[in-house]
């Protein structure tokens, strides 16, 4: 493996994300608050850092990336985001450099965990760019370098393959370039068509565009402190719930949907098989709150299906404490927790479409019981599962929940509660944000010891990294010759 080659790719990744935060300082500007100078300082590092790489390492002639190459810049690149998404907050003076490198990598991996404490007197500037760190990180800064930086000449299928979330990912153009610019057409024009309608709805520009931000990236980060409970608005939540479910969908789907191809969606089983696990959950929980927490079933609908669809998209938004709920909504919600969105989406968890095959596999090995000389395959819609795809669907499960128990046990270790380091470790790995017991939705992750923090901040790089890309840096072959 070229460790100089993938250096300078990393390089030209860390000068896109220090340019980034112009739009952040550009807010601060405005305002007129305590982030410019965090924000310049910042930048300036981040282009630096980036530029000296890119000196040192390059090379006069464009050559393809091998797989390894795109693993190690996937997984090497969001670590580097991740440390310069934290030197404003740690030059702000509001955050120690673990908690400010943990509420970056939140904000990068779409999780939405924070550390903060009183999110209001965050100065704009500061609030924006842990907003856009959501909205960057959820197609994956990956492809969008791709689509922006074409002079790098690097083989994008392989940092395609590591940085899409899912297990097939799905090639919508001849090439990479074209694809990621796909990708990120539809999602920006999502972004815009949300922020507008939020601001209609009486957000303020501001606001509307962080809300957008972690909507559409299913981050959750808001710029209050009761989150969208907040707004005590049934039609900003209504348009929240919508973009929450669309940004929980494969963005494929609605590339064909602009193309004019509506019954994509129908044909996808995974998007029923989504679609449905969310109607099914909505109905049980309003069910469950509706005569004991709310006398409108209408607005029992509204809180339910909002709760839903942002555990269900990872997003973590929320409108109100679910953990005051019966108990039967605690038993969804956790379901929801792993279960995640669609592959191809924004969102994080098992995903559908893995859950989904695992299902049909299981009843597959039931019916092979019944019919042992049968001949018969797993199908997803109409077409046959290759086996190496069913054996990598059974081994990622294996390392998601064997990860989960690893971390959770640690943390519980270290004097937390078990019920709060299991749904924290949880809620990082699914790339959720809020959890149960002591970070449920009305609380936060500052109060947890500085080395389950670590923890936590890997478990949310290995949950958005699809976990192999991280884990095999730590293979002695991966590095060899």
């Amino acid at each position: 493996m070229r460790i100089g080659y993938t250096l300078y790719v990393i390089g030209a990744l860390l000068c896109s994300v220090g340019l980034t935060m112009i739009f952040p300082l550009m807010f601060g500007v405005y305002y007129q608050d305590e982030s410019i100078l965090p924000l310049l300082y910042s930048m300036g590092i981040t282009v630096i850092a980036g530029g000296c790489l890119i000196a040192v390492f390059r090379e006069r002639t464009k050559t393809l990336l091998n797989h390894r190459e795109g693993m190690a810049i996937v997984a090497l690149g969001w670590i580097g985001a991740g440390i310069a998404g934290a030197l404003p907050f740690w030059f702000g003076g509001m955050l120690g450099f673990t908690d400010a490198l943990f509420e970056s990598v939140s904000g990068f991996t779409t999780t939405g965990s924070t550390v903060l404490t009183d999110i209001e007197i965050v100065p704009r500037g500061l609030l924006m760019w842990r907003s856009l760190t959501h909205w960057l990180g959820g197609m994956g800064i990956i492809v969008l370098s791709l689509a922006i930086l074409p002079f790098l000449g690097v083989g994008g299928m392989q940092l395609y393959k590591a940085e899409v979330p899912g297990p097939v990912p799905d090639k919508l153009k001849p090439r990479i370039k074209d694809t990621a610019m796909a990708l990120w057409k539809v999602y920006l024009l999502f972004s815009v068509l949300q922020a507008v309608l939020l601001y209609f709805g009486g957000m303020d520009v501001f606001d509307s565009i962080c809300h957008t931000f972690g909507t559409m990236a299913t981050g959750g980060f808001s710029t209050k402190n009761a989150s969208v409970g907040h707004y005590d608005s049934g039609y900003l939540q209504t348009v929240i719930i919508i973009f929450m479910f669309i940004a929980g969908v494969n963005f494929s789907l609605h590339f064909r949907l602009l193309l004019g191809e509506p019954g994509a969606f129908l044909k996808d089983a995974e998007f029923r098989f989504y679609t449905v696990v969310v109607l099914v959950s909505t109905a049980v929980v309003a069910l469950a709150v509706y005569g004991t927490e709310y006398d409108s079933f209408l607005e029992a609908l509204r809180h339910a299906a909002f709760q839903v669809v942002s555990i269900c998209t990872t997003t973590g938004f929320a409108t109100a404490d679910y953990e005051q709920w019966a108990p039967v909504t605690m038993a969804v919600l956790l379901f929801l927790t792993f279960l995640g969105g669609c592959a191809g989406s924004t969102g994080g968890g098992i995903k559908c479409m893995r859950v989904l095959l695992l299902l049909k596999q299981a009843y597959h090995e039931i019916f092979r019981l019944i019919h042992p000389h049968s001949v018969s395959y797993v199908k997803l819609g109409n077409r046959i599962v290759r086996a190496e795809v069913l054996s990598g669907v059974l081994g990622f499960f294996v390392l998601y929940i064997g990860l989960f128990v690893l971390s959770s046990t640690l943390i519980a270790a270290m004097g937390v509660d078990v019920l709060t380091a299991f749904s924290a470790t949880a809620a990082c790995i699914g790339n959720i944000g809020p959890g149960l017991g002591s970070v449920g939705p009305a609380e936060n992750f500052a109060h947890l010891p500085q080395a389950a923090k670590w923890v936590l901040t890997l478990c949310m790089l290995l949950g958005r990294l699809e976990i192999y890309t991280v884990f095999i840096l730590f293979v002695p072959e991966f590095w060899r010759k």
